[in-house]
């Protein structure tokens, strides 16, 4: 697993780890019920970051899920999820689409944006959702973070969908593959729209679900897919955050 860490204002910071494909298989099945797990993927769930999870039903649109007590809203039809809960683990799935993080004024939110959700407007409502909930007098900016991904020279894309895309988020999504034809990066994407929301300050990871050590359904295939689970942790002395397990494997970061 990764691990980074985003402040968040107000002695509260978020906990955000990302999946490995050591890490095991995060796929929720179409058949699971509202807890969304067999005792074998609540086990790598609990592994992973422990605490009640919302996940979702991903259909690369712009739904928001609010969630207001750890584990509220599980199985909801969204592809991003907001919440103001210490202790909430927020999750979205991905195999290739980027999973962004965001935090501050006490707010914490992710997402699934692929190149349809962003178009959608994911990344735009999630931040709308994030300011509408923030406590008031929080005025600690949003921070984003951008997790694994596919890259621009794997990532061969269609030249009339890609025009769409540049007409919407700009010139910077489009790129070339390695082999020379026309394709989308991503990142820049998401990039893009995250800063016509608001978000100013935005941080990528630079990971490559072409890398092995991901799955990636493009390139190879996967069924299988990782997950990125965030929570808020308060920092205060006299609060007491849920124990979290750290592994051999992850990579750990101070607050950015």
């Amino acid at each position: 697993m990764i691990e980074r860490q985003l402040a968040c204002g107000a002695g509260r910071m978020a906990r955000i780890r990302f999946s490995e494909s050591a890490d095991g298989d995060f796929r929720v099945g179409s058949r699971c019920g509202a807890h969304g797990a067999d005792t074998a993927l609540q086990t790598r769930r609990d592994v992973l970051m422990n605490g009640r999870w919302t996940w979702l039903r991903q259909v690369h649109g712009a739904g928001v899920a609010e969630v207001r007590v750890p584990g509220d809203a599980a199985g909801a039809e969204a592809d991003a999820a907001v919440t103001v809960a210490d202790a909430a683990v927020l999750a979205v799935h991905t195999a290739d689409c980027a999973p962004v993080v965001l935090a501050g004024g006490g707010a914490l939110g992710v997402a699934h944006a692929g190149w349809r959700g962003i178009m959608a407007g994911v990344l735009h409502e999630v931040v709308t959702a994030l300011q509408r909930i923030a406590p008031r007098g929080e005025d600690t900016p949003l921070r984003a973070l951008l997790g694994p991904m596919i890259r621009p020279q794997q990532y061969e894309f269609g030249a009339s969908d890609l025009e769409t895309v540049v007409r919407a988020v700009g010139d910077e999504a489009a790129a070339t593959t390695d082999w020379g034809t026309p394709a989308l990066d991503l990142a820049a994407a998401a990039r893009a729209a995250l800063s016509a929301a608001g978000v100013s300050e935005i941080h990528d990871l630079g990971l490559d679900t072409a890398d092995d050590r991901f799955f990636s359904h493009r390139l190879r295939g996967d069924s299988r897919r990782m997950v990125t689970a965030a929570r808020l942790e308060n920092l205060s002395p006299s609060a007491h955050p849920p124990p979290t397990p750290m592994v051999a494997t992850a990579t750990a970061e101070g607050l950015l």
